[in-house]
């Protein structure tokens, strides 16, 4: 091939280098990868590479260390949101993010993170919600939803027994320290953008020294929910957003009009 017809100019989509060549295991269809890539632009586009701290848990969400060239630290079942605000406030100077599915951040983890975003912790805190635990056989989760099968509730989510789901980025919002709330979703190129707008808005509100900032993204599980990645995408539209529906929350330290009704 003539090399000379590939020139900058013609360039128009390329690997970030903050993403390095490890070939990632999730499994297809599965939001995890996308959200990788929209950290790792963000981080590049506001050249804050050397600056960036990213603490993982335990879980699906555990092994981002090994596709990212930043700083990575593993924290133990659901204390990324402790251990980060250790890293900040030792190095306050440095863009701190934990990255958490929802078996570790609303179930094992729920009282870091309430407790982080109440002091209002300068990081910024990405949750992926799938409604089920994925890395360790389906189980159900605090975010299950009501009638939801998981290998733990055979016969669906029974409220009476198992308790009501658990909508942890509402109950974050209401708490002084939480600035910046939003949910959004990657199934679409349009939500794809709109998601990639959020996390580096909360990469940029470290700057402000305001509070916490939380990115939930709804993402499915098409192994957990024994589906095709079409039709996991679908059934969560059909299911997952009426219960968690995605928009902003709350913003520079506001909730929006429709959490105030």
């Amino acid at each position: 091939m003539d090399k000379t017809i590939v020139k900058a100019g013609n360039l128009v989509y390329r690997r970030t280098p903050v993403m390095n060549d490890n070939v990632m295991h999730y499994c297809p269809g599965c939001g995890h990868g996308t959200v990788h890539r929209l950290i790792a632009e963000v981080i590049e586009e506001m050249d804050i590479q050397s600056e960036t701290i990213g603490i993982a848990p335990v879980g699906c969400s555990v092994l981002i260390y090994n596709y990212l060239e930043i700083d990575m630290q593993e924290a133990a079942h659901g204390r990324a949101p402790a251990l980060a605000t250790a890293a900040k406030r030792l190095m306050p100077e440095k863009y701190v993010f934990t990255y958490q599915g929802d078996g570790d951040l609303a179930a094992i983890g729920t009282a870091e993170t309430i407790h982080a975003a109440n002091r209002g912790e300068d990081i910024s805190v990405f949750f992926i919600n799938n409604g089920i635990y994925g890395m360790t056989g389906g189980q159900m989760a605090p975010t299950t939803l009501p009638g939801m099968v998981s290998s733990t509730s055979p016969y669906g989510r029974d409220i009476k027994m198992m308790g009501n789901p658990l909508k942890i980025t509402e109950l974050v919002a209401r708490l002084p320290g939480a600035y910046f709330v939003t949910r959004q979703a990657v199934h679409t190129p349009s939500s794809v953008r709109k998601a990639k707008k959020a996390i580096r808005r909360a990469f940029e509100n470290q700057t402000h020294k305001k509070g916490l900032s939380l990115v939930e993204i709804v993402s499915n599980c098409n192994s957990g929910w024994k589906m095709t990645p079409v039709e996991a995408n679908k059934w969560m539209v059909d299911n997952m957003f009426p219960f968690y529906p995605p928009g902003d929350i709350k913003l520079n330290g506001k909730l929006v009009n429709k959490e105030k009704e």
